[in-house]
C-alpha cells in the first residue's frame, strides 16, 4: 500500500520545517521506500509497518507541539509492490510519448 501523509505542528511558532523534518527523519530511518515532497511524505509497505511509522512520526513531532494536525491518503492494493516507482514512471513515459 501506499500513504501519502502530511505532518503539520500547530501552537508553534509561524516556521514549522525543523518539527517536520523530524517526522520525515522518522520515515526515512524506518527503511520502507519513500519520497517527500512539498506538500506530503509517501511511504510504501504493508498496512501495519507503514501505519507504525506514521504514528511514530506523529509522535514526534508531537513530542514539540502542543497539537498535531494529520492529513493522510491512501492506496491499498494488497499483493502490489514498487507502485512508488511505477506509477510516476507511468506517467513520465506518456509525456514522453507526446
Amino acid at each position: 500500500m501506499l500513504i501519502a501523509f502530511s505532518v503539520t505542528p500547530i501552537g508553534v511558532s509561524e516556521s514549522v520545517g525543523d518539527l517536520v523534518a523530524e517526522a520525515v527523519r522518522v520515515v526515512r530511518a524506518s527503511g520502507l521506500p519513500n519520497r517527500t515532497d512539498a506538500m506530503f511524505t509517501t511511504i510504501e509497505g504493508e498496512w501495519d509497518e507503514v501505519m507504525a511509522v506514521v504514528k511514530q512520526a506523529v509522535d514526534a513531532v508531537a513530542a514539540q507541539a502542543p497539537r498535531v494536525s494529520l492529513s493522510l491518503k491512501a492506496d491499498v492494493r494488497p499483493g502490489v509492490t514498487g507502485a512508488l516507482e511505477a506509477k510516476v514512471e507511468h506517467i513520465e513515459r506518456r509525456l514522453a510519448e507526446q
